[in-house]
């Protein structure tokens, strides 16, 4: 019985001291909380900084009562400003040169909608000799933009 408890005492002395090494050495584990953190706030700058990024011409678009569709793919866009200018997504390009680039991007196999976003500065006239070409050159599936009209 008197060797047990001598045991014991010995095992349970042994352990305290390894305990006391262990703390006094060097930290072998990184500690990923900061990191966590840092991602976060990236993720959340990104959210909010993505949408801005979407169509850079800025236009301001009248508001309707239409409801928002929903669209899983990047979709063509063609923008006419107060100044009568065409843009096919961000590009810069004439009203003769529309038609052209839109049918080498359906020879690529895109066939979705195409999108016009008139300032609501803009001719209407201009608006519509645009979509008028889009349409002539067979593009069945045109929408126009607009932003939702806020309830006063």
């Amino acid at each position: 019985m008197g060797m047990s408890a001598g045991g014991s005492k010995a095992s349970g002395g042994g352990r305290r001291g390894r305990g006391r090494r262990g703390r006094g050495g060097a930290i072998s584990e990184i500690n990923v909380t900061p990191l966590v953190d840092v991602m976060l706030v990236l993720l959340i700058i990104f959210m909010v900084a993505a949408p801005m990024m979407t169509v850079g011409v800025p236009i301001d678009l009248p508001e309707t009562q239409a409801k928002a569709m929903n669209s899983d793919t990047q979709p063509i866009t063609v923008s006419v400003n107060p100044q009568g200018q065409i843009f096919l997504q961000e590009t810069p390009i004439s009203i003769d040169e529309v038609v052209p680039k839109l049918e080498a991007i359906a020879k690529t196999g895109y066939n979705e909608r195409i999108y016009v976003r008139g300032d609501t500065a803009a001719a209407y006239g201009g608006v519509m000799k645009v979509m008028a070409r889009i349409s002539a050159a067979g593009f069945k599936n045109i929408g126009l933009v607009t932003l939702q009209e806020q309830q006063k």
